[in-house]
């Protein structure tokens, strides 16, 4: 039991346990100055000097616990001690232990972790900003920022913005470069400080179109031999050279630019000489370009060096080296995956979250704007050489589709097929299109799609409305979604005046295309047929949103607000109109209708003069014009405007007459019997001409007199023994109807009469054919029997139908021509 030690009550039994040997310390190893010594040199080979406790003639080093407390050692490569009891503590009998917590702080101090007994930190110094280095350093952060918020305004587009803050950077770059002189810092001048400031400057200078003060600014830099690699910004110099059109000195800076750029930078050297071609094409020599571009093609083939050469022997007529470009442009590597990389599949489930995430990231829609530049420049690559490599341009558009269809881009050999087809209907070869787009009937659905539209709306242009509906179905069979099939198979139900029908595939059309213009602009003209104006207004007010310069979108506004009966809104619209279209005679006259509707004579006259000037043949206009001048006692004026309309209707005898009219009442009698004479050759049976020369030679005095007035007398008798005749003939009608109608009632079995009058068979046959509302079947004749009755009864008693008035919309058929057949 002596061995045995009772634990003293105010002792803690875990104390002490907390402390270790600092030794083991991994955490302060980079803080302990001879370990990072020893690592660094032969320092650790060293025998150790003492193991002793702390009090050695070394002298304890102190190392800091995570309480701020610091605890000595006797050396950090010193061996630690086994079994050493520190502070003079009775070794603890078990390892368990709170951790955080220490006897040494529960016997006299409070526990506090954060250090807050020790009061607030002591201010910090204030920065003497009246020094010299301070000033320096607070004016370049200035003409940093400076930079940078001029490179900000110009990707905005403010360019005039940023054009000041970088002549702002540069006022302030020469005062910070005085201020070093001043201070004696000359030999610490930033360089890259006023690179960054005439670079900047010159590009601002660039965009603004100052091209001799952008050249200028280089011209400092490339002088500067203190600046590095200045001499790649001669590119930049040769393009400004290019934008004026000095194509020579243009060349000049792009070689020297390229003879200061060595061959580890490939890729703008290539850049570089694409440029020389492109400014030997502008330049008229193709066979330089040509150098250049091919030198391109063997080191570095890209998409757009393959064309410009094709585009270069074009230009030459070289038939074969046209094909060998050809050949090179479609196997161009693109360097881009392949798209069913992009395709999910149903086992991993991580998996599919990642091609989810990238498969419209900007990486991928930098894929797909790369292809889409790829096809589209082969596709005109091969319409441009197609006609030239061969004599027949058929030939020539085969050989493209075989070599496209051996190549990577496989799908492009249809849309070429349907180019060849486009290039048919050019040369007005009518049949061979239609031919080249039927064989494509039993293609894949998209293409047949494609065809089919086209068919479908050359059959409409053709008016041949019964193969436009039957292409129109073929092309949605094939593609239900395709938004230029369903409007073209609308159109073919709005000939038939089917306008219900017709709207519903134009919804189903801009369901599938909400973009689908065409579509918006037919069911706005379909509501205006059916008289559902709100309607129609709002389709097109809402295209009108999408195509704000569309001037039949503004014109069919100002017509509905018409017949809304709000002339004013109307006029306002038809401005609009003459804002984007001021030369549409149409519009000029609507509006000089609609002023004279309100009242307004003399802008009506303003805006009908103007439509008179741009276009001199509406005889609406003419005829307005006459009446003004007549109406406001300008009888001399009127007659240039129907001298006008009798050279556009010289078979109208009335334009005669009122210019023989305008010259009587200007008090040119002489003149006007002159005219009148003229018309009575012309026109020998003409009652009014006879009645003014009658009356003229009367004034006059003239011997004619008689004879003219006997010529009267006798072509007014003839004209009423006309009209009693025409009178006669009308009762005749009538009655042997009415015997016909009542002869077929009374007997039924008697078949037709054979004594029958010629009016009545004429009647029969009329009845025979279809009534004005009755619809008219081809394939089943009605048989004309004595049982047989008019359902619309009498001709007389028959509604009459409403006069045509002229609409301005009947060109309603905005067809769409599909992706693939575009007008010209």
């Amino acid at each position: 039991m002596e061995h045995v030690h009772l634990a003293v009550e105010e002792d803690d039994l875990y104390s002490g346990y907390n402390d270790y040997n600092p030794t083991f310390d991994s955490e302060e190893l980079e803080n302990d100055v001879g370990f990072q010594q020893a690592v660094r040199t032969s320092h650790g080979r060293r025998p150790p000097m003492t193991a002793k406790f702390p009090g050695t003639p070394i002298g304890p080093r102190s190392l800091a616990t995570s309480f701020g407390a610091r605890l000595h050692m006797a050396s950090s490569m010193g061996r630690p001690m086994t079994g050493a009891v520190q502070d003079g503590s009775a070794r603890p009998m078990t390892a368990v232990r709170a951790a955080g917590y220490t006897s040494a702080l529960s016997r006299g101090s409070a526990f506090d972790p954060l250090g807050q007994s020790r009061g607030p930190a002591p201010a910090l110094e204030a920065k003497n900003e009246d020094t010299p280095e301070e000033k320096i350093k607070i004016l370049e952060k200035k003409v940093n920022d400076l930079i940078e918020e001029s490179c900000m305004a110009q990707s905005m587009g403010a360019l005039q913005v940023a054009l000041e803050k970088a002549k702002e950077a540069g006022r302030k770059e020469r005062a910070l470069v005085r201020q070093r002189e001043q201070s004696g810092s000359a030999d610490h001048i930033n360089l890259d400080l006023t690179y960054s400031v005439l670079l900047n400057l010159a590009n601002q200078y660039t965009n603004n179109e100052m091209y001799p003060e952008a050249l200028n600014s280089y011209q400092i830099i490339v002088k500067n031999k203190m600046f590095s690699n200045a001499g790649r910004l001669k590119v930049n110099m040769a393009n400004i050279y290019f934008k004026q059109k000095n194509y020579p000195k243009a060349i000049k800076f792009y070689r020297m630019a390229l003879d200061q750029i060595t061959n580890a930078h490939k890729e703008m050297r290539i850049k570089i000489m694409q440029n020389i071609g492109v400014v030997f094409i502008c330049m008229g020599q193709y066979t330089d370009a040509i150098t250049s571009f091919e030198h391109i093609m063997s080191e570095s083939p890209n998409i757009k060096t393959g064309f410009n050469l094709i585009l270069c022997y074009y230009a030459i007529g070289d038939r074969e080296r046209m094909k060998k470009a050809f050949q090179k442009l479609i196997s161009v590597p693109l360097g881009i995956d392949d798209e069913d990389k992009y395709i999910p599949s149903n086992e991993d489930t991580s998996s599919n979250m990642v091609i989810e995430a990238i498969k419209n990231d900007k990486l991928h829609q930098m894929e797909r704007d790369l292809k889409t530049l790829a096809e589209k420049y082969i596709m005109t690559a091969a319409k441009l050489i197609a006609p030239a490599i061969e004599t027949l341009f058929a030939t020539g558009f085969d050989w493209c589709v075989d070599m496209v269809k051996s190549s990577q881009y496989v799908e492009l050999a249809n849309d070429l097929e349907i180019n060849k087809a486009i290039t048919y209907l050019r040369q007005k070869d009518f049949n061979q299109a239609v031919e080249t787009l039927k064989a494509f009937e039993k293609k894949d659905s998209r293409v047949k799609s494609a065809a089919a539209t086209n068919l479908s709306f050359l059959y409409f242009l053709e008016k041949d409305y019964d193969q436009a509906d039957r292409y129109a179905d073929l092309a949605m069979n094939a593609d239900r979604y395709n938004p230029a099939a369903l409007i073209n198979k609308g159109n073919t139900v709005f000939v038939k005046q089917e306008y219900e029908k017709a709207a519903e595939f134009y919804k189903e059309a801009l369901r599938n295309d909400s973009s689908c213009t065409e579509g918006l602009y037919n069911l706005g003209l379909t509501y205006k047929r059916l008289n559902r104006l709100e309607e129609a207004l709002d389709c097109f007010l809402k295209l009108h949103a999408i195509l704000r310069n569309s001037s039949q979108v503004m014109y069919q506004l100002a017509s509905l607000y018409e017949l809304l009966e709000n002339p004013e809104q109307a006029i306002e619209w038809l401005m609009q109109v003459i804002s984007v279209t001021p030369t549409d005679a149409q519009a000029l006259a609507k509006l000089g209708e609609l002023h004279d509707g309100e009242g307004d004579k003399s802008q009506a006259f303003q805006y009908y003069y103007e439509s008179f000037r741009y276009f001199p043949c509406n005889i609406d206009v003419i005829e307005w014009l006459g009446a003004y001048y007549i109406e406001t006692q300008f009888c001399e004026k009127a007659i240039q405007y129907f001298e006008r309309a009798t050279l556009i209707q010289p078979t109208q005898v009335k334009w005669q007459l009122m210019v023989a009219s305008c010259y009587r009442r200007s008090g040119n009698s002489q003149k006007a019997l002159e005219t009148y004479k003229e018309i009575h050759r012309k026109f020998p049976e003409n009652v009014e001409c006879l009645r003014f020369l009658v009356r003229l030679c009367t004034d006059m005095q003239l011997k004619e007199v008689q004879d003219y007035a006997t010529k009267l007398k006798k072509v007014e008798k003839m004209k009423e023994i006309r009209e009693q005749r025409i009178k006669s003939g009308r009762e005749g009608s009538a009655r042997s109807r009415r015997e016909g109608r009542e002869s077929s009632a009374g007997s039924a079995d008697s078949g037709r009469s054979s004594s029958s009058t010629k009016g009545e068979r004429l009647s029969a046959k009329m009845r025979s054919l279809p009534g004005s509302n009755e619809p008219y079947e081809a394939n089943s004749p009605k048989e004309l029997d004595a049982s047989y009755v008019d359902p619309l009864g009498p001709q007389m008693d028959r509604p009459k139908t409403g006069v045509k008035k002229r609409v301005e919309d009947d060109d309603f058929a905005d067809e769409e021509l599909g992706d693939d057949l575009l007008p010209e």
